[in-house]
Parts: structure tokens; sequence; C-alpha cells
């Protein structure tokens, strides 16, 4: 079994991974107004369960030597966290309120926080709390700027958006168990490969035998939508949940909400206001008050060293 060390850089690796999960929003909303939330959410799984198949195959010794509460394990993350979570969002999307699923999504660092410390034996304590409340005022910033969110506090979007977080949360604590005892890019292709059957029970219970017609357009925004925040936010996550704490890595997971405002920047021309810059920079300041890197960075604070950078920049 790994040892599962915190490594300098870590948190960074899943704040990058999270910040690729701020391009789902823009992909899966069009999707909505002509495909279902089963439909979606079980293709783009199908296209990365596929282009994860190699690793099944070549990493089979990993997951057939898992043992019966480890399994319990991987099912719960791909059914929960992959599966169902994905569904639930994108049904609170589809809704017509994406700005309650947004709010509602940043509770996720609590739900996980709260269980890795019993599960994982985690300590939390003032400094971790601290930190949260920083990182999640960034968040809100870089979200909703100086502004109340125009969202109903209750409802049934508001209900699907928190079962999901919830779900998110217990999958984090959850996979960042398994990869003590697996490697990153197993536990992505064992999370997309068990949610398929579940995700094929439910298009065949809204569908039946035959799904529809995919037109070119809605397979390029599901290829999109499978590898961009799927395939490469996942493994990019995973990659640095192995090697940070779960508690430290939901707080990192707050970026997410910082590459959807760049996007409406850079494509629709949406202005950024002095509150969101206010809310990177709280973002920022509570993952590097835990992980400061990159190492030019860490070394400027070590300038007194000699020679210490040297050895910082070969880790």
């Amino acid at each position: 079994m790994k040892s599962g060390s915190p490594r300098r850089g870590a948190l960074w690796m899943v704040a990058a991974g999270a910040s690729l999960w701020g391009t789902d929003a823009i992909i899966r909303a069009p999707l909505t107004h002509s495909l279902s939330s089963a439909a979606i959410v079980f293709l783009e799984h199908l296209i990365v369960g596929a282009a994860l198949l190699p690793v099944l195959w070549y990493a089979r010794k990993e997951w057939l030597a898992l043992s019966a509460r480890e399994w319990l394990c991987a099912v719960g993350i791909a059914w929960g966290g992959s599966a169902l979570a994905s569904y639930l969002f994108t049904d609170a999307v589809r809704m017509g309120n994406p700005t309650t699923a947004i709010l509602l999504q940043k509770s996720q660092p609590i739900f996980a926080a709260l269980l890795a410390a019993p599960l994982l034996r985690e300590p939390l304590g003032l400094s971790f709390w601290s930190r949260l409340a920083i990182a999640l005022s960034g968040a809100y910033l870089v979200t909703f700027g100086r502004y109340l969110p125009n969202a109903p506090h209750a409802g049934s979007a508001s209900l699907l958006a928190l079962a999901a977080a919830a779900l998110w949360g217990a999958s984090t604590v959850l996979g960042r168990f398994l990869l003590l005892r697996i490697s990153f890019p197993v536990l992505t292709a064992l999370r997309i490969a068990l949610a398929l059957p579940p995700l094929a029970a439910a298009v065949w219970w809204e569908h039946g035998p035959a799904l529809g017609t995919i037109h070119s357009h809605q397979a390029g925004s599901l290829l999109l939508l499978a590898l961009v925040p799927g395939l490469a936010a996942l493994m990019i996550y995973y990659y640095g949940l192995e090697n940070s704490s779960v508690s430290k890595a939901s707080v990192a997971e707050l970026c997410f909400p910082v590459t959807a405002i760049l996007l409406n920047w850079v494509v629709l021309r949406v202005s950024i206001s002095g509150a969101q810059v206010m809310g990177a920079v709280l973002l920022a300041a509570a993952i590097f008050s835990w992980d400061r890197w990159p190492a030019a960075i860490f070394c400027w604070n070590r300038l007194r060293v000699p020679g210490h950078c040297l050895g910082t920049l070969d880790k």
C-alpha cells in the first residue's frame, strides 16, 4: 500500500483539474435543450470509458487485487459521485437555474472535510476552517462579484445541486482512500467504467432501446465535454489528490469557477470586476498558504539559505 504522503505542488494540480471543470457548464447547458440528462451523462461516460480501456487492460493486476471493501468504495465513487451526482447536477442546470447549482456546489468541501475527519483521520482544527472560509469567500466573489446571487433559497434545483455536492464530497474521501491502493489512472478508469451500467439502465428507462439520432454538433459537444472537463480534469485532479490530503484538496477544488469567468471574458466579452479579481487572489492565497509552489516562488522566501533552491527545483 502506498503511503500517500503530501507532495509540494499537489494542491495546484487539484486546482488545475478543478479549473477544467469550469468549462463544463458552457458545454453542458446547450446540450440540455436537445438531450435528456441521462443521455448526456451516459454518452460522456461512454466516450471517456472507451478512451480508458487500455488503462483497464494493462493495469488489470491493480484492480483485480482490490478487496471487497475497496470494491465497495469504487462502486460508491462511480455510482454516486460520477453517475448520480452528474445526473442531479445536469438536471439542476436543466431547470433553468444554473446560479443555484453553482452556489450550492460550493458546499462540497464542507461535506468532504466532515467525512475526511472520521474516515481518514485528517485533523481539521482552526487552521483548516479559517482557510476554508477564505477560499469560500474567494469562490463566491469569483462567481458572483459583489452582488447577491439572484437565486431562490428553496426548490427542486437547490435540492438536486446540494445532493450532487454531498455525493461529490463523499467521492473525494473515498477516492483518496483508494489512491492509497491503486494509481490515479486506474481509479479514473474504474470510476468511469463502473458508472456505465447504471447510466445505461437510466437511458433505457427513459428512451427504450433506441436513444435516437445524435447530430454532428451534438457529437462534437459531447466529445469536448467528455475529454476536457471529463477525462483531462479527472486525471489531473486524481494525480493531485493522490499526493495531498482531502481537506486541503477540497479547498483547492473551489478554483473551478475561475475558468468559467475567464471563458466568459474571452469568449463572451463579459467584463471581469475588481471583486472577482479579489476573489481569485483569495483563492490563490488559501492554496498557497498550504502548498508553496511553484519552486520559483518558494525559493523567493528562502533566499537567505544558500543552495536551498537548487534542491527544491530538483524535487
